[in-house]
């Protein structure tokens, strides 16, 4: 990130010197196991954090770790704010949310695609962990607050989250106050004893109090702790303590106002001198407070405000950074400000210095902000552009180039620039336009010198991506052309930048070979720039648009290639290597290498998210469910394509193969032909439609389904209108140089002829397609059409046109066959693989069923179980669910036990 993250706002407070127990309280939280989210909400001032320090330092004898995250305004950026949430889960599971924190930082990832991750990872920590949000009333960021809510709803037994705040948080409170999953401490609970303030008052402080004063001040202060606090600090030395008391009067900000001051006229000068300069400081230490200040005294003024409980809570162990007291700073704040208002603007100047210096940008950013110096804040702001866009912190960088003067901005159009980039790679339009004019009018009345050339290729670069935001295709081809023509020779970054924003466009409107060429160029300067991750993001374009093209051998080549990069930089694992394993598998299973396919799945998935590109979650759950599909797994299947649509990320990719198209097909193949159409009704599609390359996949679906729907229902001349359709879908593939697509229509072609009893037409159109099919080995797009298929290759041998290919195919169909017809009857191919001893049961064990069975009699937990068959964990304890209950059992070992009686493990260990 830009900047150290501050291990300051990781520490777990331990619990204060002077501290009054209050075991009404820890008692409380204690019995408290069950809930999901603790919430102890109270204004200002009730002890909120000291009240779960004293719960939290039993914690770990009763084996639960804490992680502990304090919070402050610039966690209302919500890369920031989950940066810290995982760092704070990292400091107590060693590696807790890598994977979570890769996704994160992908460019165009979700939050949910984040938090989905995160919560996955959570479930596989062995012990309980214990989450505390300290502060949380300062998030205001509606995008935090949706995720945080989120993460509430799914959240593991393994995670107890904890928030601390003076405002109730934007969460579903009353659903889970009402499912008993929500604990509550509020100010009422909060609020001192008279027992407790005689504690403190005698015992802490030794004041000698009467329970008469005693119970005046709390009548007074209503058990308000920081009253409490500074009415004792006043009361030190009084002769007339009494007189005091009976002048204490008031229950709410006034009387801290009123006590602070009481407190600071009792100080020396050098020391409050020392308070009001510092307090412009969210947290302190001896160096900084000496840069403030001017003096040199910082480390011994804090350990002696610390040893005299003067509001500074230590933030480590090693009591080497401090904060005060939220309530006390606002005070000596409001006290600066009164009586040194010249001072300020200097204070946060040497304060930013040193942050600067020490190499925390965003922290001297903050303070040149609040100093009003804008002009160092844009000089610290255009430092820190390339560490914020590598971070993905653009709501950060966003915030403080809105927060600068506009003439300033005006007068700088880097910076400009920068925020259209900020805000196009957070999603956001508004505000682009606007940016990128301002800088465009500064060039038309500026001499172009210097960087004047590569400013203007920048705003080209990013109205091409604003553009194909919108679906403006010819817009953003035009401005990453003339960006192109503006780019220095040796901007290999902005040139591949350039190069891929218009091979983006030509992908679009199907102009597939001057695409490859564009993205082979993007490649190539990408390799000079040394931006090896978005290499292997140009190789799955490269690839897509190869295997369209027919070309397979080419694409496995590219992927090939997209490892050996990879495997040249053994010291950092780069983002895009796991997309180069998925890529294989979905060339793999066009083989028909179902097995070989699944290992690079299972290697993707090992290698984890933070190996993947943005797209890697979507693309893996698609290939996941055609491997799911190829075993039988249908359920399965069309549940990793939910996910995928779920978290489908298109990073300005044209959307050729929709997830929801995919499903039709699936429903397709399993009889499910008027789920089909009804998709295609409700997407619009017809055999009418004018076609495009876009809609080119959607529209063979739909020829899919209408000779499907020929026998399965009354239709009216279904296989007539598919013919046509698929005679215009192959006339424009073949225009399109889309061999690969061209296969798929000729075997579709050859069914819907056989199917109108045109053996001459189906031979015909099978014969071509096996003639551009062999060169490139495909097989499922012959085998997974079934029974029907393999009558007509069988024909075509017959006739003469045998080949080793397809005596290959048909030897495939001696393993498949059984199972392409179960995709339509599912009990028929249940029937197929009973044996004896499954007769025994009620209901049969699917093959899938024996899979799980098998790893269910090993050592492996759950997650290792579903990461073994490329589920999710909940498709897991739907079979384990279905396992048990054919089975007779009630839980694993039972059904292993039930298992071993009837044979059935030997039978699925035979199945490997």
């Amino acid at each position: 990130m830009a900047g150290p993250l501050l291990e300051t706002k990781l520490h777990v407070p331990g619990p204060r010197r002077g501290l009054v127990t209050r075991p009404r309280l820890s008692d409380r939280l204690r019995q408290a196991d069950e809930q999901t989210l603790i919430l102890v909400s109270a204004p200002a001032g009730f002890g909120k954090t000291t009240v779960l320090t004293e719960w939290l330092a039993e914690a770990p004898a009763n084996g639960r770790s804490v992680a502990w995250l304090s919070l402050d305004q610039r966690d209302n950026d919500p890369t920031l704010f989950w940066t810290y949430l995982v760092a704070a889960l990292d400091r107590v599971s060693n590696g807790l949310g890598a994977k979570a924190l890769a996704t994160l930082r992908s460019p165009q990832s979700s939050t949910e695609a984040f938090l989905t991750t995160l919560i996955n990872e959570l479930q596989a920590v062995p012990n309980r962990l214990i989450l505390v949000l300290d502060d949380y009333h300062v998030i205001e960021n509606q995008d935090v607050q949706e995720g945080l809510a989120f993460l509430v709803e799914n959240l593991p037994e393994q995670l107890q989250l904890v928030i601390a705040s003076r405002a109730d948080p934007a969460l579903p409170l009353p659903r889970l106050r009402s499912r008993g999953r929500l604990l509550e401490i509020r100010a009422a609970d909060l609020r001192f004893t008279p027992e407790e303030a005689g504690a403190y008052f005698n015992g802490v402080m030794g004041l000698c109090l009467t329970a008469q004063d005693i119970a005046a001040l709390e009548a007074r202060a209503e058990g308000w702790i920081a009253a409490f606090q500074l009415a004792a600090l006043s009361m030190q030395g009084r002769d007339d303590v009494a007189g005091f008391i009976a002048g204490f009067a008031g229950d709410d900000r006034y009387i801290v106002d009123y006590l602070a001051e009481e407190v600071l006229q009792r100080q020396p000068d050098d020391v409050r001198n020392f308070l009001l300069q510092t307090s412009i400081l969210n947290r302190l230490n001896g160096p900084l407070c000496d840069a403030v200040t001017g003096q040199n005294t910082g480390k011994a003024m804090l350990e002696s405000i610390d040893r005299g409980n003067l509001f500074v809570v230590p933030l480590d162990d090693r009591r080497w950074w401090y904060r005060y007291h939220h309530l006390f700073a606002d005070v000596l704040r409001a006290r600066l400000m009164d009586e040194q208002p010249g001072r300020i603007s200097e204070l946060h100047e040497r304060a930013s210095l040193w942050h600067e210096h020490n190499g925390d940008i965003p922290e001297a950013i903050r303070h040149t902000m609040a100093g009003k110096d804008f002009a160092r804040a844009a000089d610290l702001i255009e430092l820190a552009i390339p560490a914020m866009r590598k971070d993905r912190q653009e709501a950060t960088l966003s915030r403080w180039l809105q927060a600068l003067p506009g003439e300033l901005i005006q007068a700088r159009p880097g910076l400009g620039v920068a925020h259209a980039g900020a805000l196009l790679a957070s999603g956001e339009l508004t505000g682009v336009d606007a940016r990128l004019k301002e800088a465009e009018r500064w060039l038309g009345t500026t001499a172009e010198g210097g960087d004047g050339g590569n400013l203007t290729s920048s705003i080209e670069i990013y109205r091409a991506a604003q553009a194909l935001a919108v679906g403006d295709t010819a817009g953003a081809m035009t401005h990453a052309t003339t960006a192109l023509g503006l780019v220095g020779k040796n901007d290999h970054l902005e040139r591949g930048a350039a190069s891929g924003l218009l091979a983006l466009g030509h992908w679009t409107n199907g102009e597939l070979g001057v695409a490859h060429g564009l993205w082979s160029d993007s490649f190539s300067n990408l390799e000079r720039a040394g931006h090896h991750s978005d290499m292997l993001g140009c190789s799955i374009a490269l690839a897509d648009i190869r295997i369209t093209q027919g070309r397979l051998r080419d694409a496995m080549a590219i992927y090939e290639r997209g490892l050996e990069v990879a495997g040249r930089h053994p010291a950092q694992t780069l983002r895009g290597t796991a997309d180069m394993h998925v890529g294989m598998s979905m060339l793999l299973l066009e083989r028909g290498e179902l097995e070989v396919a699944r290992q690079h799945l299972l290697t993707s998935q090992k290698l984890g998210e933070d190996a993947a590109l943005p797209q890697n979650p979507y693309r893996s759950r698609v290939a996941m469910a055609r491997v799911l599909q190829a075993e039988g797994d249908v359920g399965g299947a069309l549940e990793q394509l939910d996910e995928a649509e779920r978290l489908y990320v298109g990073d300005f990719f044209p959307e050729v193969h929709p997830v929801a198209a995919v499903r039709a097909r699936m429903w397709i193949s399993h009889g499910r032909t008027s789920d089909a159409l009804r998709w295609a009704r409700e997407r619009g599609i017809s055999d009418e439609d004018e076609l495009s390359y876009l809609n080119e996949f959607e529209h063979i679906t739909l020829a899919r389904a209408l000779l499907a729907q020929h026998g399965a229902e009354p239709s009216e001349d279904s296989v007539g209108r598919a013919i046509a359709l698929l005679d215009r879908l192959l006339r424009a593939a073949e225009e399109g140089g889309r061999t690969g697509t061209v296969v798929e229509l000729l075997v579709l072609m050859a069914l819907a002829h056989q199917k109108e009893a045109d053996d001459g037409g189906a031979l015909a159109a099978l014969q071509r397609a096996v003639a551009l099919a062999e060169p490139e080995g495909y097989v499922p797009v012959f085998v997974d059409e079934g029974e029907a298929m393999a009558n007509l290759l069988e024909a075509l041998a017959k006739q003469g046109s045998a080949s080793d290919y397809v005596d290959r195919l048909l030897e495939s169909f001696g393993t498949e066959t059984h199972e392409t017809e179960a995709r339509s009857t599912r009990d028929r191919s249940t029937r197929d693989h009973i044996t004896p001893a499954q007769q025994r049961l009620l209901e049969p064990l699917s093959q899938r069923e024996l899979q799980v069975l098998r790893l269910l009699s090993s050592e492996l937990d759950g997650p290792d179980i579903a990461r073994e068959l490329l589920v999710s964990l909940n498709t897991l304890r739907t079979h384990t669910k279905n396992i048990y209950a054919k089975l007779g059992a009630n839980n694993r070992r039972s059904a292993v036990r039930r298992a071993e009686e009837l044979d059935l493990l030997s039978r699925s260990r035979d199945e490997r």
